[in-house]
């Protein structure tokens, strides 16, 4: 890397045991991610994208191996690395303001603080009519928004997203995707990603890692050269979408080779 790392991963295993099974799902794991970078995790289920993911954010720490960020060991959750999931985790009790607000509150931030950052936010992602909403009165997408909304609250340097818009439709999805974009050029973050689908993580990264199905190590580390915003129609993007569907096909193969071995032993 040209950049000093932000986060640096050295040599991760992580093992979960089942009883007296041991499963690997993270094999010597290295990776160096500038600050700023945009970096996807891409791969078929089980392998270990959202377990390397939840390594830095510090949920599940490695079995072995270092995960540091400007240079301090993770060891648990903190506030330079902020989480957002794919089932949105608001608190349904609370209007939308007060959910963007309740990390600033917890920080002990002032009120005039997060009455300013809390307008800030709901202007930025569109949220200004529906702040006295439930999340229960609000679409999938809106729900995403306020999601993002409140991690942005915090201003943690780094942002760390678990399929964040799997569960959406398309169109939802594609307009959330240009305004991560737009959030993620003004406010200069560095985010790492998780997602199974090849067109988004085109769309979105300049960086690619292509995982192995488990154990989960990198297959392939791929800059993406594709000037912004891309155009998934054009001959380029589908030439880098056909060379990445080929590898995660190979991983995707393997786990269904793996289940007809279990299920014949069974």
């Amino acid at each position: 890397m040209t950049q000093q790392a932000q986060i640096k991963v050295n040599a991760v295993n992580k093992i979960f045991k089942t009883g007296d099974r041991e499963v690997v799902a993270l094999k010597d794991i290295n990776l160096e991610i500038p600050e700023g970078q945009f970096v996807c995790l891409l791969g078929p289920s089980g392998c270990g994208k959202s377990t390397l993911l939840n390594a830095v954010a510090g949920f599940s720490l490695p079995s072995s191996g270092a995960i540091t960020t400007d240079g301090k060991l993770v060891a648990a959750p903190g506030p330079d690395r902020g989480m957002v999931f794919q089932e949105y985790a608001l608190f349904p009790w609370m209007t939308v303001e007060q959910n963007i607000a309740f990390g600033l509150e917890i920080k002990g931030s002032s009120k005039a603080e997060i009455q300013k950052k809390v307008a800030d936010l709901l202007g930025m992602l569109g949220l200004s009519d529906f702040k006295s909403r439930f999340p229960k009165d609000l679409s999938g997408g809106m729900r995403q928004r306020v999601a993002i909304a409140r991690v942005l609250a915090l201003d943690s340097p780094i942002m760390l997203m678990d399929e964040p818009f799997g569960a959406l439709d398309a169109l939802t999805r594609r307009n959330l995707q240009d305004e991560l974009l737009r959030i993620w050029s003004e406010l200069k973050k560095t985010i790492i990603f998780v997602t199974h689908s090849i067109e988004e993580a085109i769309y979105l990264a300049d960086r690619i890692i292509v995982m192995t199905y488990r154990p989960g190590t990198v297959k392939r580390d791929l800059i993406v050269e594709l000037p912004r915003l891309r155009d998934p129609s054009s001959a380029e993007f589908n030439a880098l979408k056909r060379e990445l569907g080929q590898l995660v096909m190979e991983e995707q193969q393997r786990h269904h080779t793996d289940e007809l071995k279990m299920a014949a032993v069974d």
